[in-house]
């Protein structure tokens, strides 16, 4: 009899855990680095993965940087070549915990928390500390956030060709529609 107890308790321990973790593949992160006189420099992507512990708040973010698309085919090659170098450093990820956060205060009116944690890209990992406004309707959660880092923070040279035309500080939103994970 105990022996037919212990895999139903693992079993419902398991589920009881699972109904915790809400997830998406397809959140969208964006950056525009324009300087006013210049073309737009901004891209776009799609197919962000997050994973947010409902427990906890602890949240886990990877966006694969050849997802960005740009405006411009030539943009995006530079982009990937000449700044970010997307074959040396192929992703881009964010691991942290939002303060204070209670998934029984939770609803789809908006709250404003802070998220803290680290941000890793091009090589270099950095603590950060954004606002981050969540909702929830149903059984998703969603996360957005907008906040600007520098480019040099993350080494990443700007040509002096092109330096009066890129902004080093750059604005990045994101948007992370989350499910439930069953």
């Amino acid at each position: 009899m105990q022996k037919a107890i212990i895999p139903i308790f693992l079993f419902v321990v398991m589920t009881a855990f699972g109904q915790s973790k809400y997830m998406t593949k397809s959140g969208s992160m964006s950056f525009e680095a324009s300087q006013p006189t210049f073309e737009p420099i901004e891209a776009k992507h799609t197919a962000v993965s997050a994973l947010l512990n409902a427990e906890t708040g602890e949240l886990a973010v990877l966006a694969l940087v050849r997802g960005f698309r740009f405006p411009l085919a030539l943009m995006e090659e530079h982009f990937n070549e000449n700044y970010i170098e997307s074959h040396q450093y192929p992703k881009t990820s964010f691991k942290g915990t939002i303060t204070d956060f209670d998934k029984n205060t939770l609803s789809d009116q908006a709250q404003t928390l802070q998220l803290t944690g680290e941000l890793a890209m091009h090589g270099v990992t950095k603590p950060i500390t954004v606002s981050v406004v969540i909702t929830q309707t149903d059984d998703r959660i969603s996360l957005e956030s907008s906040f600007s880092v520098k480019t040099s923070d993350f080494g990443i040279e700007i040509p002096s060709l092109v330096r009066k035309q890129i902004d080093e500080n750059v604005q990045i939103q994101v948007l992370l529609p989350l499910q439930r994970k069953k």
